[in-house]
């Protein structure tokens, strides 16, 4: 008899981890809170303008090929993935202006406009970052790693050195480059996982390496084809979902989970159970007993939730023709918006901003000569108990205010459509803890870099995947996490049948 699997939630990290389990002939079900599966890869439209809603930006794709070649498919049957140049345009103060493209000579000359100094030391930096994307390759973006001592398995002491261990991320770029602006570009590519590069580990400038040598990935449609394309192979795979299904608790029998039940009284019975929820809210909302909370919250101190953000989907009746795909308008002092942000818990009073445009490279997204403007700025999860409502208007205009002083003339007056995510939205619709985008925070110091076992120390037969899991968030990293996950899965299936043999 197979065994029955229940996936708690159907980001993409859920429906991962379903179609290996599924493709091992488990049987496997999925119960999704929302409308429709993706989690905060979702989409919006309104007056002829779509929106991805969550992640803008593909890297990493051979995660997404590695997940349907497992299962004998090939994800270009299912994706139009294309490469997108300049995978960055980035904007300052004081009016510089830097693309960030992985064509070579078109870089060099991108940074000796700035910097002719920290021209010359580029190719020593992307030679460091790929070592630490080879040394990641061989363990993190294997199988799960839970702490130092699994990746001392992986590595001898040599290659543990070569993470330089004690420098920061900040640490690793200071020693290339000298340049502010070429600092702040290079470390703000940690915000693909919401960390500080004052905190996060020096082994994470491998995101430059990512960035530049993989590069950066659009889907043709939109983001959220992605879902799809996966949603269709759940159901190759026979795969059983249900969306509008909320889960509200859970059915315990001694140290496992048997039973799983949503809101609106339906009964799943389970042998394995796996959760897309974030670990923390999982254990929130689903235990009883306040011991058992307090004891499970007491083990997960050091995994604080990553930034949140202000996310403004704006449609405007007219082209920025001076605009990429994807651009970043930097703040002035990076050092201060970092310190506000992850240190002080406060809003930043002077944000980086970030504009999605994927009608730029997608003209099915807007109608003519109109853009879909995707804006985000990060701010502090959301502390307990608090709200997010009296901040919405003021940072709206802010945001909007730095924009204009910084080149996007006539922005208010040209919006047709706008719809706008609060931390509290984010939190609502994905039960993130705090509102967090992209699950734990990374931070060397509080837990060395590490995420929360995926393997739960509470039910032996509960698993997690998601950000808050390794390898973190993003799309590549949460799709991995469930890939990763369910390899542990079979592991640990294999070991338990071994003694029952």
């Amino acid at each position: 008899m197979r065994k029955k699997v229940t996936v708690i939630g159907g980001g993409l990290a859920g429906m991962s981890v379903a179609i290996r389990l599924a493709a091992k002939k488990y049987d496997v079900t999925i119960l999704e809170k929302g409308e429709r599966l993706g989690g905060k890869l979702n989409i919006r439209k309104g007056k002829g303008f779509t929106f991805d809603t969550g992640p803008s930006i593909l890297t990493m794709p051979w995660v997404l090929e590695k997940l349907f070649s497992d299962v004998g498919k090939n994800v270009h049957d299912y994706l139009d993935i294309v490469r997108v140049e300049p995978g960055w345009r980035t904007f300052f103060e004081d009016g510089t202006k830097i693309d960030l493209t992985s064509d070579l000579p078109t870089m060099l000359q991108e940074l000796k406009k700035v910097s002719v100094e920290d021209s010359q030391s580029f190719l020593s930096y992307l030679q460091y970052c790929e070592k630490q994307y080879d040394l990641m390759m061989k363990s993190f973006y294997k199988e799960n790693i839970n702490g130092l001592q699994d990746l001392r398995k992986k590595h001898p002491l040599k290659e543990l050195l070569m993470m330089d261990p004690m420098k920061s991320l900040d640490q690793a770029t200071s020693k290339f480059f000298k340049d502010k602006h070429i600092q702040q570009l290079m470390n703000f590519l940690i915000m693909y996982i919401g960390s500080s590069p004052y905190q996060a580990p020096a082994i994470l400038s491998q995101l430059a390496h990512v960035q530049l040598g993989i590069g950066v990935y659009y889907v043709k449609g939109g983001m959220y084809k992605i879902a799809e394309a996966m949603e269709q192979l759940l159901q190759e795979l026979g795969v059983t979902v249900h969306v509008n299904s909320k889960v509200t608790e859970i059915e315990k029998s001694g140290n496992q989970v048997n039973k799983v039940i949503t809101e609106n009284g339906e009964q799943y019975s389970s042998d394995l159970v796996i959760s897309n929820l974030e670990v923390i809210p999982f254990y929130d909302s689903m235990l009883e007993d306040e011991a058992e909370k307090n004891r499970a919250k007491m083990d997960l101190k050091k995994f604080e939730p990553t930034v949140s953000g202000l996310v403004l989907l704006l449609g405007v009746n007219k082209k920025y023709e001076h605009l990429a795909h994807h651009n970043f308008f930097f703040s002035e002092d990076r050092k201060k918006e970092f310190e506000q942000i992850f240190n002080k818990k406060e809003l930043a009073d002077d944000p980086t901003v970030y504009i999605g445009i994927s009608s730029k490279s997608d003209s099915s997204q807007a109608p003519e000569n109109m853009e879909n403007l995707f804006v985000l700025t990060h701010v502090p999860p959301l502390q307990e108990g608090e709200t997010w409502e009296q901040h919405k208007e003021t940072y709206r205009e802010l945001v909007l205010s730095k924009l204009e002083r910084m080149g996007m003339t006539g922005l208010r007056e040209s919006i047709e459509f706008e719809y706008s995510f609060t931390p509290d939205d984010i939190k609502q619709l994905y039960g993130s803890n705090g509102g967090s985008i992209y699950g734990v925070v990374t931070d060397k110091k509080m837990n060395g870099g590490f995420k929360i076992p995926s393997r739960s120390k509470l039910f032996e037969n509960v698993y997690f995947v998601g950000g808050s899991t390794h390898p973190g968030g993003g799309v590549p990293m949460v799709t991995l996490s469930g890939q990763l996950t369910a390899d542990l899965i079979l592991e640990d299936e294999g070991k338990e049948g071994k003694k029952i043999g």
